[in-house]
């Protein structure tokens, strides 16, 4: 491979993407081209997500036809490749101890939606243009643990309880699996009497900004730390504006993106 790919997708990725790879599909015998090998399209996969271009640009040195690598990624995101492959890698971390369970972050950022699509609708910060909200939620030091997506004109609120719903439960240093956070920060976005007792039946201690109460300057304290990691999964190109038509792709980018951010925090 080249130098490229190595720094697209290193062996130890690969080595956690490998084991996860859905089974080809068999075809007719003696019928067709030889199947491009697995690898190669998750690196050129990653390519356009890191590099934020359209799949027809894709360049032909990573030796991948550009309907070869469209279709792997609809089925590998259709399979749930990207969700697994999250996982795995914060069992990983967990297994490390490099998860910190005892506080959690929750923010979400606006994007155009520049086709339209299933989960988009007018963004009130963007002259009513169709958009989409992406949502993340972390642990104390900003690993991403659940991220998902919503219509730019769907308040925050509503995406509290799905994330939290969405963490997995994560293999640990020691003792059983977590996949619950001690506390649980957000601005006044998420001011609600209803989430604070919902977080509370889960034993979860809320700390959500309230509205008239709370300082600007006591919330930076820590919403600086999930407005980074929206950062670091804006870093994908691919992420600041949405092309695909369908919800369930562009949140397959985005979940991809979380778990190479998840993955970068290994390599430390």
């Amino acid at each position: 491979m080249d130098e490229l790919s190595l720094r697209l997708v290193p062996d130890e990725l690969w080595g956690l993407v490998e084991p996860l790879v859905p089974p080809a599909k068999e075809r007719p015998q003696g019928g067709g081209m030889s199947r491009v090998d697995d690898r190669k399209v998750f690196t050129a996969i990653v390519f356009v997500l890191t590099s934020g271009c359209a799949w027809r640009h894709l360049p032909p040195s990573f030796g991948v036809k550009v309907p070869t690598a469209h279709r792997r990624f609809m089925e590998w995101t259709e399979a749930g490749l990207w969700r697994r492959l999250h996982q795995a890698v914060l069992d990983e971390l967990g297994s490390r101890g490099m998860i910190d369970w005892s506080r959690a972050m929750l923010d979400g950022a606006s994007l155009r939606a520049k086709k339209g699509g299933s989960v988009t609708g007018p963004n009130p910060v963007d002259r009513g243009k169709a958009g989409s909200k992406i949502h993340a939620l972390s642990d104390r030091s900003g690993i991403p643990l659940a991220v998902g997506i919503s219509a730019a004109n769907t308040h925050d609120n509503a995406a509290l309880k799905p994330l939290v719903l969405a963490i997995p439960t994560i293999r640990s240093r020691r003792g059983p699996r977590r996949f619950k956070p001690a506390k649980l920060h957000a601005d006044k976005a998420y001011d609600s009497g209803e989430l604070r007792d919902w977080l509370r039946n889960r034993g979860i201690v809320p700390r959500l900004a309230r509205k008239g109460i709370e300082s600007s300057t006591k919330l930076g304290r820590h919403r600086w730390i999930i407005e980074r990691t929206i950062a670091w999964l804006f870093g994908y190109r691919r992420l600041t504006v949405r092309y695909e038509r369908y919800g369930t792709l562009f949140c397959g980018f985005l979940t991809l993106a979380a778990a190479l951010t998840c993955y970068k925090k290994l390599t430390k």
